[in-house]
């Protein structure tokens, strides 16, 4: 199996939209997700790719879809399933063939500790997403009761706002969005509780859902990955400041000590930034995938 990055994925004959780390093409019933080795920070893609990453991500998304037990929208990664476009070496293992959906616009995060944007609103306001929290509470702090934080799915290059769970309602409906609500919850608690065994504290996490023609709500995209979650060691966690993690906040704390004003071209990652963030990927993959 090739070990070199890929940067982006050329499929010949097929419309592609391509994001920040996924290449997705249409296949007209159903669509090919190909997760490349892109790894962005800040809303900017960075230089040079992460080698690995995308079959991490990939490995990792199939791992949970399987072990969670919801309806989602793999179908398979055998590129023998895909048409003869994709049979090449460098797609192996980083290539999902999945169902079309309806994509529901709300990015549905479950929050366990408050960090990053809750933390800010926290400070602010004490309350996340409209929701109260106690006062006393410090950075990377564990909550309570594990909460509903969605956002709002903003178009490529805008960031995507932090919503209300009213304010979620007046977007999909009360039925959607209590349903958004507690199947996020489900899937957060439950693979925090597999995380945790394993020793790695699952910090919060961001989903996606699609609704099928039936009108089913099914689980999309990539689940439970370095890219939509945060992990932390639990051997090493302590509240009060952000913790070393397995995802790629690793990057985003070094981008922070260069003179970079995140709106220019970013800074080229250095071999042992690359490699770090490399092996805390595999590390992630390995502890998370492992019979505890």
């Amino acid at each position: 199996m090739p070990t070199d990055a890929l940067l982006q994925s050329d499929v010949p004959g097929f419309p592609v939209r391509r994001g920040k780390v996924r290449d997705v093409y249409d296949l007209g019933d159903a669509l090919a997700i190909v997760a490349t080795d892109r790894i962005s920070a800040f809303d900017y893609i960075l230089s040079p790719p992460i080698p690995e990453k995308g079959r991490i991500l990939t490995s990792l998304s199939v791992f949970w879809f399987d072990w969670l037990k919801v309806p989602h929208h793999l179908v398979s990664t055998r590129l023998e399933d895909l048409p003869a476009a994709f049979h090449r070496p460098e797609l192996a293992g980083r290539t999902m063939l999945v169902k079309k959906t309806k994509v529901v616009p709300i990015e549905c995060v479950a929050r366990g500790y408050i960090l990053g944007s809750g933390w800010k609103e926290y400070r602010a306001s004490r309350t996340v997403c409209g929701i109260p929290l106690p006062d006393g509470l410090q950075e990377a702090g564990k909550l309570a009761e594990p909460i509903f934080t969605p956002a709002t799915k903003e178009e490529e290059g805008r960031h995507d706002e932090n919503i209300s769970f009213d304010r979620t309602v007046e977007l999909v409906g009360r039925e959607t969005a209590t349903e958004l609500r507690d199947r996020t919850l489900d899937v957060y608690r439950r693979a925090a509780a597999h995380a945790e065994a394993r020793g790695i504290i699952l910090a919060d996490t961001k989903l996606e859902w699609g609704r099928l023609p039936s009108g089913e709500l099914i689980l999309i995209d990539e689940v439970l990955t370095p890219d939509s979650s945060r992990f932390w060691p639990k051997e090493t966690y302590k509240p009060g400041a952000s913790p070393p993690s397995f995802d790629k906040q690793f990057v985003r704390d070094w981008l922070e000590t260069t003179p970079w004003d995140k709106s220019s071209p970013p800074p080229q990652l250095p071999p042992d930034v690359v490699a770090k963030t490399a092996a805390k990927y595999r590390e992630a993959l390995e502890k998370l995938t492992s019979p505890g």
